[in-house]
């Protein structure tokens, strides 16, 4: 076929079945298909696609010419990588500041632009380490969070703004971010000085609490695995936050697919914020990432006579003891309470609010009785629901020997004030609930 016979249109749906690359070569065969698959038309839709662009910029956000230059900078500023990694990082970048963008643009404005190519190996030469290729595309998309003076708070003794965030109860608060390179090189250095590794340690710290709690995250460059530190930190005590089984081609740039525990790590945590598994808690003014899961399957809710009880549960890592056989795990339990928009609604009675007045719960470790409480109150205090209003969060914690528990109990409410007649009682389960490995901030992941 002559193609200088083929018309436009039918050139344009040919061009249209190709890939980017395809369509490059195809622009050596002729002029005139040159001249087509250079229609900016085929090119905004490799880079929406793809790269998830709908306006032509390169990686550091500036506009450039046309969505076909802006194709060609892409691919020559992440040549030495595998293309379907860089997209694969995007995208998780992507989730991650597009949530951030929406719900909590003050913790968005914390992330610093891409590193270079200089900056990670200037890491790697001090560190004498090699970054996995996925973490070293993870960085040269974002290198971090760097916090100004004006994002710390006194009252929790440090920022808020962590991008993988923490959780409070009691007087023990978490709240987690990204470490720069710069400050990795610094807390390596300073850290894995005091830790007993072996003198050739591969760790390096990726991101650790920003309040005065340490809780600190290792990546070990070797393997592409991902640990946190426990109570025993100091003798170099850490747990695995991803299934090894999961990490593969960390250093070779021709496998299949290429993905270390970090990469794996964020990519969930996107996940569960975009899906509102883990959400943002506001206490009076300071905002934060609570990862107290909200939603099912691991936040158990019930509701009963307009009452709602949400309870979910979390590993809390940096206080496990491999070492206790009593006290070897420690989880926190968050417990929601508040009263639906229709209120209290006993036996056809309407009731405007309802205040707690009795709790009695379980804590099982594997099938084990741990825990019995049967008395008055929550943490001294009888909250009063009213219809819409505000949930009553109650957090607290209990150590296990075993990794494995649960929770079931009850609580019960009295129509309007304190001290009238009792009724019923409004009962919350998390039966069989696996902490250890199904109820964490990060799926079947440490958190």
């Amino acid at each position: 076929m002559n193609l200088e016979a083929v018309g436009a249109l039918e050139l344009h749906i040919i061009l249209s079945k190709l890939g980017p690359e395809d369509a490059a070569r195809s622009s050596c065969v002729s002029k005139k298909l040159r001249s087509s698959a250079s229609e900016d038309s085929f090119w905004s839709r490799f880079c929406a696609d793809e790269l998830g662009l709908s306006h032509p910029t390169d990686p550091l956000g500036n506009p450039t010419p046309s969505f076909k230059v802006c194709y060609q900078i892409w691919r020559k500023e992440f040549c030495m990588y595998p293309w379907s990694l860089v997209k694969r990082v995007k995208k998780c970048w992507d989730r991650l500041r597009n949530w951030l963008t929406v719900n909590f643009p003050e913790a968005g404005a914390t992330l610093r632009k891409g590193a270079t190519e200089d900056d990670i190996q200037e890491l790697e030469n001090m560190l004498k380490v090699k970054l996995p290729l996925s973490t070293r595309v993870l960085y040269r998309f974002v290198d971090g969070q760097e916090f100004k003076e004006r994002d710390y708070t006194t009252s929790i003794f440090g920022s808020p703004l962590g991008l993988i965030g923490g959780y409070i109860y009691y007087d023990h608060c978490v709240n987690v971010y990204m470490l720069p390179l710069h400050q990795i090189i610094l807390e390596t250095k300073e850290i894995i000085s005091q830790l007993h590794f072996p003198g050739k340690s591969k760790f390096i710290v990726v991101a650790g609490s920003s309040t005065f709690t340490e809780k600190l995250f290792f990546l070990n460059c070797a393997t592409g695995e991902l640990y946190v530190g426990t109570k025993n930190l100091q003798f170099g005590e850490m747990l695995p936050c991803v299934p090894n089984e999961l990490i593969m081609s960390v250093h070779d740039p021709n496998g299949d697919q290429q993905q270390d525990a970090l990469l794996l790590w964020l990519e969930e945590h996107g996940r569960r914020l975009e899906s509102g598994i883990i959400k943002l808690r506001e206490e009076g003014n300071i905002r934060g990432i609570s990862l107290f899961p909200e939603e099912t399957p691991l936040c158990s809710t019930a509701v009963t006579n307009g009452v709602q009880v949400r309870a979910s549960a979390l590993f809390v890592p940096e206080f496990a003891d491999l070492q206790d056989y009593q006290e070897k795990y420690l989880f926190a339990y968050s417990i929601r309470m508040s009263l639906l928009p229709e209120g209290c609604i006993i036996n056809g009675m309407s009731f405007s609010s309802c205040q707690l007045h009795w709790r009695h719960w379980i804590i099982r470790a594997t099938d084990t009785i741990k825990s019995d409480v049967n008395g008055e109150a929550v943490i001294g205090k009888y909250p009063l629901l009213q219809p819409g209003g505000k949930e009553f969060v109650y957090e607290s914690c209990t150590p296990l020997p075993s990794s494995t528990g649960s929770i079931e109990g009850s609580f019960t409410f009295v129509p309007g004030r304190e001290y009238r007649e009792r009724y019923r009682t409004v009962k919350w389960i998390l039966s069989s609930l696996d902490w250890k490995s199904s109820n964490l901030p990060l799926s079947n992941f440490e958190p």
